[in-house]
């Protein structure tokens, strides 16, 4: 995984523009409304996640409309896959280990 894909989303701003992309196609003036910077730092921001892979621009008349593309957030779920498997195989192994510690204590109690 490339770190500059955490790099570019760490970013506050971009992030929300990411999130507020989440909802489907939108104009840079809708952009500026839903994250609250002026429009020259929404253009900036969204340069920098075009260049990242994250946006796609499409020209409708004067307006640029930009929607999210999947193959970034794809290779971050293939990344991710790997340390879930990880944590799930953790988490079972605690959760059986709890499992255990109240068997005991109920046997305890019962006594």
């Amino acid at each position: 995984m490339q770190q500059s894909v955490f790099q570019t989303l760490a970013d506050p701003t971009r992030l929300r523009i990411v999130e507020a992309l989440a909802s489907g196609e939108q104009a840079v003036g809708d952009l500026v409304r839903a994250v609250d910077i002026d429009q020259s730092g929404v253009s900036r921001h969204l340069r920098i996640l075009g260049e990242a892979g994250f946006v796609a621009m499409r020209p409708d008349g004067a307006r640029r409309l930009y929607s999210l593309r999947p193959e970034p957030f794809q290779a971050i779920d293939n990344w991710v896959r790997n340390y879930r498997q990880l944590w799930e195989g953790r988490l079972d192994r605690f959760d059986a280990a709890l499992d255990r510690l109240r068997s005991a204590r109920q046997r305890e109690g019962e006594k």
